[in-house]
């Protein structure tokens, strides 16, 4: 096979003439040195490869957040692709086992084919795959070799050249526009995704942004892939490429089919890579199986492949010496020869066209098995899915119909069911495990194909504490630790191990009560009455808020309640690029917040009060705000930090009455240069020590503290490398860590360091205040019940 592979890659073309070759139209080779690509020509060239060929029919399915065309090739035999609609109802019914009988089952496998999608450089800066989706659909759509009529015949290939084209086209624009100076082959200053940046491969079951709602929507749950494979790269100076199997830990409701799988396709395609002459493969190092931010399909019967390839600078080679190569990646050293590393790259230079010729060897490789296996992968996709749906334990999550924030709770169920989850209404009162529920509360059932991503959602995690040796530091995961909805979003979803005895009904849309309230006063709780408080402000109506209950009222007031005047937002944006700002941005939108973005040039310029009332500063570290990008690592104009001059214009603004809002490690900058009264209890502290990657922990809040209003006593936290306060002076702490049973869902090593501290911190300064959070309120657009908290330090 490999030799096949090998010739494949050297071989004519059938009908090449009639083609738009790549080389011609884009006038350069695909992974040529200093060669990038703009998306209108990427599209242009796609369409040009449908009209001219048979095998291929783009599509497009959806836009980017910024307008752009997100399009897709479906590349299959002539004869498949005449009745791909056929083949999407195959996927479909093998996708619902339960409404199968043993004779329909086998008969959909015999005819099915293999589903592939393979999606290119959701991270922009990772460029190579965009050349390589482009080159590897033109071989497909021309090649007469075997092995690629074995592919077409077999499977169904799902192209998509790029899932962020905005990215694409904003680190195309800086390319170009740096090259042939100094900063060449840098990343842009500013996200490469207008929200999230590199966490735009994090939102795998949040669903917050347009690109990944279309891909998920419109190629994942329409035709349930066997296998998506996501191409990315890593740092220089790592193996060249990593390959499946993945490191523990496993999530534990990710089927062991799906990993055995990937295993063998991993293994096939490292097989393939070195006997192709690829050196620097490693395998089983690096990268682990647990969050499901970034394995959507993985609980919905597909198998995800990962690759990452040793990154170039955009597209300028490098030159990596030996002595270079990386020693500290976890499995494995880049310069040592194990088995799971058989063959070292030694050094030398780096061409994006390596990238790319390491790319089309996996791709071929992994079509090959696809197409090889094509029943055995349809058999397995439906044999997972048969096991999800006689899932037995536990036998549901009970959402009751009464919420303290019916907006989260909404939300929440939105959520699992755009992830294509199953979810009843109890139409009459019922009782589980002792407790009463109300007609219209809401169930999800374990017997569904699907189950493994409700369960992973509203369940509690328990990472394993894994060591890199006996006694030694924790194994660091590759991302976080925990992902529980109900914690982050304040949602009382309860889990139901036996039996559930329950008249139900397919619930259609999700409406929730909320605790009693009187008339016309909207809930502090529900997180949706600060979308209602800032379009009264933005149609110039008054909002009065009762200091006590928090309750809001719009035009009109009453005993008890105060005038709560729209506040002027400011929002800092440095030119290093954080995707904390980027999600704030998107929160304060979703919420319909007016905010301005402040630039280091606009707080060093002094006078805040005249424009702020507060200004929010984001997860940042406290070096990077002060100084910024230094002297020659960017142009002139994207250097420095707010340094001392922006300093002392925060201190002026503070102590004349202004509030400043740090998150996380932000918070660090209020204590190092503005004085704040309080002290980061972790700082210094060991990893091998203390260790919180991501994890929910448990909180109790001052209740007297304006900032509560709308929260419950207690209450779970993010905290990802965050600090814990000590306050003194004019600072005290307002939220606080439990003393014992710290640990809410996920991992922490270290409890006791920070047991009794303080999260969040209210300080005074002079006339104004500096919030410091020690946590993201608003992470990642899932933490609802945080965010009121950050909304309540905005408004008060």
């Amino acid at each position: 096979m490999t030799r096949r592979i090998l010739f494949l890659l050297a071989a004519s073309a059938l009908g090449a003439a009639a083609q738009p070759v790549p080389e011609q139209f884009f006038g350069h080779r695909m992974g040529a040195d200093k060669s990038t690509l703009e998306w209108a020509k990427v599209v242009g060239y796609f369409k040009q490869l449908d009209a001219a060929s048979p095998r291929v029919q783009v599509v497009e399915f959806g836009k980017s957040t910024e307008g752009r065309p997100l399009i897709a090739a479906y590349i299959s035999s002539p004869a498949t692709l005449g009745r791909l609609e056929q083949y999407r109802q195959i996927q479909k019914r093998l996708a619902d086992p339960r409404k199968l009988s043993s004779a329909e089952t086998a008969k959909l496998i015999a005819e099915g084919k293999t589903i592939v999608l393979i999606t290119c450089s959701i991270h922009a800066t990772e460029v190579a795959s965009s050349h390589a989706a482009i080159e590897y659909a033109h071989r497909l759509a021309t090649s007469s070799d075997p092995a690629v009529r074995n592919i077409l015949d077999n499977t169904i290939v799902i192209l998509a050249p790029s899932i962020n084209p905005d990215g694409l086209e904003m680190v195309t624009s800086w390319y170009r526009k740096t090259l042939g100076t100094p900063y060449e082959g840098t990343s842009p200053p500013e996200l490469y995704q207008k929200y999230t940046g590199h966490d735009n491969n994090r939102d795998w079951y949040i669903f917050s942004q347009a690109e990944t709602r279309a891909v998920v929507s419109q190629l994942h749950n329409r035709w349930h892939p066997q296998i998506v494979y996501d191409l990315h790269q890593m740092g220089p100076t790592a193996a060249r490429i990593w390959v499946p199997p993945y490191m523990d830990p496993i999530e534990p409701n990710v089927d062991p089919l799906i990993i055995q799988q990937a295993n063998m396709l991993g293994a096939t395609m490292a097989a393939d890579l070195t006997a192709s002459g690829r050196q620097g493969v490693a395998v089983n190092a690096m990268y682990d199986f647990w969050t499901p931010a970034r394995h959507y399909q993985s609980y919905h019967g597909g198998i995800r492949i990962l690759t990452e390839s040793a990154s170039v600078r955009i597209a300028t080679a490098v030159n990596i010496r030996a002595d270079q190569l990386s020693t500290t990646s976890q499995g494995y050293s880049a310069r040592e020869r194990t088995w799971n590393h058989i063959e070292p790259w030694t050094g030398g230079p780096w061409r994006l066209r390596d990238i790319v010729d390491d790319q089309l060897v996996a791709m071929q490789s992994l079509l090959t098995v696809a197409a090889d296996r094509r029943a055995a992968f349809l058999r397995n996709f439906h044999a997972m899915l048969a096991r999800a749906a006689s899932r037995t334990s536990p036998a549901a999550f009970v959402l009751p119909l009464s919420q303290a924030d019916p907006g989260a709770a909404r939300h929440l169920l939105e959520t699992l069911a755009f992830g294509a989850v199953e979810i009843e209404r109890a139409t009459a009162e019922f009782t589980a495990q002792g407790k009463q529920y109300p007609a219209g509360s809401y169930v999800v059932r374990m017997t569904q194909p699907f189950s493994a991503f409700a369960k992973t959602l509203l369940e509690k995690q328990n990472y394993p504490d894994l060591r890199l040796y006996p006694g030694g530091p924790p194994k660091r995961p590759y991302d976080v630790t925990a992902h529980t909805l109900p914690l982050l979003m304040g949602v009382e979803a309860d889990q139901v191990i036996s039996e559930l005895a329950a008249r139900t009904e397919p619930a259609r849309t999700f409406a929730f009560t909320a605790p009693p309230a009187a008339a016309a006063r909207l809930a502090a709780s529900d997180s949706t009455s600060w979308r209602e408080v800032n379009a009264a402000w933005k149609s110039g109506r008054a909002v009065y808020r009762n200091l006590t209950t928090g309750e809001f009222l719009i035009g009109r007031a009453q005993a008890g309640f105060q005038a709560l005047r729209k506040p002027r937002v400011g929002l800092y944006r440095s030119f290093v690029p954080s995707m904390d700002e980027g999600w704030t941005r998107w929160i304060l939108e979703q919420f319909n917040w007016d905010y301005s973005s402040v630039p280091n040039a606009r707080i060093r310029q002094g006078r805040l009060g005249d424009s702020f009332d507060v200004i929010v500063f984001p997860d940042q570290a406290p070096q990077t705000i002060h100084n910024g990008y230094r002297q020659g690592s960017m142009p002139a104009e994207y250097l420095g930090g707010l340094g001392p001059e922006g300093a002392a214009a925060l201190k002026e603004f503070a102590e004349s009455g202004g509030k400043l809002v740090f998150l996380n490690a932000s918070s660090e900058y209020a204590i190092e240069q503005l004085g704040v009264a309080a002290r980061n209890i972790l700082a210094g502290v060991a990893s091998r020590d203390f260790y919180c990657p991501g994890s929910l922990l448990n909180v109790s809040i001052d209740p007297a503290s304006p900032l509560a209003l709308g929260l419950p006593r207690e209450f779970s936290v993010w905290m990802e490398s965050s600090p814990a306060f000590e306050a003194a002076g004019a600072a005290r702490g307002i939220v606080t860590y439990k003393s014992a049973g710290v640990l809410a869902s996920g991992w922490l090593l270290g409890e006791k360091h920070v047991a009794g501290k303080s999260a969040l911190v209210d300080a005074a300064l002079g006339r104004g205040r500096a919030i410091l959070f020690g946590f993201r309120p608003q992470y990642r657009a899932q933490s609802y019940l945080t965010l009121k908290m950050l909304f309540n330090a905005l408004a008060h």
